[in-house]
C-alpha cells in the first residue's frame, strides 16, 4: 500500500512538472494551488462519507460560508455604514435574541396543547419586530456609494485569521443543520443538504448589505506580497537576477504563487495529520462500525446520531477552511461562482476516484481531478483541431466539433466516474 501511494503521488508530481516544462511554471503553480484547496475539500467530504456514510451534497454552501468569513474578517469596515445603521442592526439583533428567549420560555410555561399556536404567534411577532429595525438599516447601508461600497465591510484583521474562523463558521452552520437534517437517511439527507446549500448561497448572493451580493467584493487582502511591490523591491530583483530570470513580472507572479503553495501545503498537512489521527483512533473505528452497520452499533450502546453530528461538523469545518483559502487566493468573493451541482459533483468525483474512506486517496483524487478539469479544455481543443484538420474549413462537422471542444471536461468527468465505478469501485487507493 505504501509503495502504491508513493507511486501515484510521484506520477502526480511528474505530471505537474511536465505542465511546468511544456506550458509554464506559472500555470503549473497555479494548478497546484487549486489542487491543494481541492484536496482539503475532498478531505472534508471523505470525513463525512468515507468515515460515516453521510451523503452531503451541500458542500458549496459551507465553502461559500468560508469565503464570506474571509470578507468579514479581513476587509476594512465601512465606517459610514456603521454610523448610519449600526444602532438599528444592534436593535434587530436584540429583537432576534428576545424572540428566541420568549419562545423557549413560552414552550416551557404553557400546556403542551398550546405550544404550537403560541410558538407560531411569537415567531410572527418576532418577525415583524426584527424587520422594524432590520429593513431600514439594510436599505441605508446599500444606498452608500453602491458602485464601490454598499455593505458593512469587515473587521480589518489579517486574512490568515479568517481561515480557521471560516472553519468555525461553517462548523456552526453544520451543527445547526445537522441537528435538523441528520435524522434523515441517504437520498433524503442529500436532498435536504442540497436545499440548505442553495439557501445559504442565495442569502450571500442577495443580501448586499452583508456581502455586496452579485456586485462582488474585490481586493481581499493577501497573506503574501503583491507582484507590483516585488518588482520594485531590490532584494527580489537581485534574487531573481541571480536565478536567471529575465522577466521580473513573471518572476514576481511565480514567487507569489510559490508563497501560496507553501501556505496551502501547510494547511493541508495539518488537516491531513488530524484526519489520519482521527481515522486510526478508537473514534475512527467506531465511526466505520456505525457506517457499516448502524443498527448493530446502536445495539452496542453507541449514540449514532451524536457521532454523525460530530463527523458532519468536522467535514463542514474542513470545507469552510477551504472556502476561505479559495477566496483569499482569488482576492475576491463572487457569490455567483458557487454553483452547487457542478462543483459538488466535482468534489465527489475526487473522493470516489481517490478512494472513499482513505485520506491519502481523497487527496490524490483532489489533485488528479482538478488537473484534468483545468487541462481538459485546452487538450480538447488540440484534439478537435487535429481531428478536423483534413476537413474543409467551412465543414459543418468541423465547426460543430470545434465548438463542442469546450465541453470536453464535462464528458471527461462523466467518463472517469463511469470507468471508476465499473473497474475500480474502491478507488485508486482503497480503504484498508
Amino acid at each position: 500500500m505504501t509503495r502504491k501511494v508513493a507511486l501515484y503521488y510521484g506520477l502526480m508530481g511528474l505530471v505537474l512538472a511536465g505542465v511546468g516544462v511544456f506550458q509554464s511554471w506559472n500555470v503549473a503553480f497555479g494548478i497546484a494551488n487549486l489542487c491543494l484547496i481541492s484536496a482539503v475539500m475532498a478531505l472534508g467530504v471523505n470525513m463525512q462519507w468515507g468515515y460515516a456514510g453521510l451523503f452531503n451534497v451541500g458542500i458549496m454552501g459551507f465553502t461559500a460560508l468560508g469565503g464570506l468569513t474571509a470578507v468579514l474578517v479581513s476587509m476594512p469596515p465601512v465606517q459610514e455604514a456603521w454610523a448610519v445603521a449600526g444602532g438599528d442592526l444592534f436593535l434587530s439583533f436584540l429583537s432576534l435574541v428576545a424572540t428566541v428567549v420568549a419562545i423557549v420560555f413560552a414552550r416551557r410555561a404553557v400546556p403542551p396543547i398550546a405550544r404550537l399556536p403560541v410558538t407560531v404567534l411569537l415567531i410572527v411577532a418576532g418577525y415583524f419586530l426584527i424587520n422594524r429595525f432590520f429593513v431600514p438599516a439594510t436599505e441605508r447601508i446599500e444606498a452608500i456609494d453602491p458602485a464601490l461600497s454598499g455593505y458593512l465591510g469587515g473587521l480589518g484583521l489579517p486574512v490568515l485569521i479568517a481561515w480557521p474562523l471560516g472553519g468555525l463558521v461553517a462548523a456552526g452552520a453544520g451543527w445547526l443543520i445537522g441537528k435538523i437534517a441528520l435524522g434523515l437517511r441517504a437520498d433524503y439527507l442529500a436532498i435536504a443538504t442540497l436545499g440548505i446549500s442553495e439557501i445559504i448561497i442565495a442569502v450571500i448572493k442577495y443580501e448586499e448589505w452583508l456581502s455586496r451580493g452579485v456586485k462582488n467584493v474585490t481586493g481581499i487582502p493577501r497573506p503574501v506580497p503583491y507582484e507590483v511591490d516585488l518588482v520594485e523591491a531590490g532584494w527580489f530583483v537581485d534574487l531573481a537576477t541571480r536565478l536567471g530570470a529575465t522577466d521580473m513580472a513573471e518572476a514576481a507572479s511565480l514567487f507569489v504563487k510559490a508563497c501560496y503553495l507553501v501556505l496551502f501545503a501547510a494547511v493541508l498537512a495539518v488537516v491531513m495529520w488530524f484526519a489520519e489521527r482521527a481515522l486510526r483512533s478508537p473514534w475512527g473505528r467506531m465511526m466505520r462500525a456505525i457506517r457499516d452497520n448502524r443498527d448493530a452499533a446502536a445495539a452496542m450502546g453507541k449514540n449514532v446520531k451524536a457521532r454523525h453530528l460530530q463527523v458532519f461538523v468536522l467535514g463542514c469545518a474542513t470545507c469552510g477552511i477551504a472556502g476561505a483559502m479559495l477566496a483569499t487566493l482569488d482576492g475576491q468573493l463572487t457569490p455567483t461562482s458557487y454553483i452547487p451541482l457542478r462543483f459538488t459533483f466535482l468534489i465527489w468525483v475526487m473522493v470516489i476516484l481517490g478512494g472513499s474512506g482513505n485520506n491519502w486517496g481523497a487527496v490524490l483524487g483532489g489533485f488528479v481531478i482538478w488537473l484534468l478539469w483545468v487541462e481538459a479544455e485546452p487538450l480538447g481543443n488540440w484534439f478537435m483541431t487535429a481531428v478536423t484538420a483534413p476537413l474543409p474549413g467551412d465543414s459543418f462537422l468541423a465547426q460543430h466539433l470545434l465548438a463542442g471542444a469546450a465541453y470536453t471536461r464535462y464528458l471527461l468527468m462523466g467518463a472517469i466516474l463511469l470507468l471508476v465505478m465499473r473497474f475500480a469501485p474502491k478507488g485508486l487507493i482503497p480503504e484498508r
